[in-house]
């Protein structure tokens, strides 16, 4: 009775344990490639997904309801490092945007609905922003601007990691089952 319950709570600790990679690695339908804000009447958005070529980041474009292409819309030639580039629309009326950022490779690195209100007061700003995915990028991790694409290596040394964990979880239950051996 007691091997039972321990060979079922060893083999569930071991299913979860293999199972945490690919819950970390699966789609998330909350990633965007970009961060839209407003304050005021100006509308502002920031990305890390795209690369300069021939001195261009991308453009990005504010799109009404009424307008249904990028190129209809407001646009703006991105700006920045490679770390982080942005652009920034001054004097937007009230009403609901669409904020598009195509890199210069052509690939979008996002889209993102945003709500611009008329300001209540000078000393409180208004921020409203709701995502949609760009599943031509898949999942980013990080923080702000430190989301970046890993490399093999560093997929590797974490795959290594996690299996070290799963090795010593079984050690350590095994030697909990019959203290006398090693």
């Amino acid at each position: 009775m007691h091997n039972s319950r321990l060979l079922l709570r060893s083999g569930l600790t071991l299913a979860a344990a293999a199972a945490l990679p690919a819950a970390l690695a699966g789609p998330s339908a909350a990633v965007s490639g970009i961060s839209v804000s407003t304050t005021g009447s100006t509308v502002s958005v920031v990305t890390s997904a795209c690369t300069q070529i021939n001195g261009s980041w991308g453009t990005a474009a504010l799109l009404t309801s009424r307008q249904a292409s990028f190129a209809q819309g407001r646009q703006v030639a991105l700006s920045g490092t490679s770390v982080s580039q942005s652009a920034a629309w001054s004097s937007v009326s009230p009403g609901t945007y669409t904020v598009v950022v195509v890199c210069s490779s052509g690939s979008t690195a996002g889209s993102q609905s945003v709500i611009v209100s008329a300001p209540a007061s000078p000393a409180r700003p208004t921020i409203s922003s709701t995502s949609s995915p760009a599943p031509s990028r898949g999942v980013m991790g990080g923080l702000g601007g430190a989301a970046r694409d890993y490399g093999p290596l560093t997929l590797g040394v974490g795959a290594a990691l996690v299996g070290a964990g799963v090795v010593a979880t079984g050690w350590v239950l095994r030697r909990r089952s019959k203290p006398y051996r090693l």
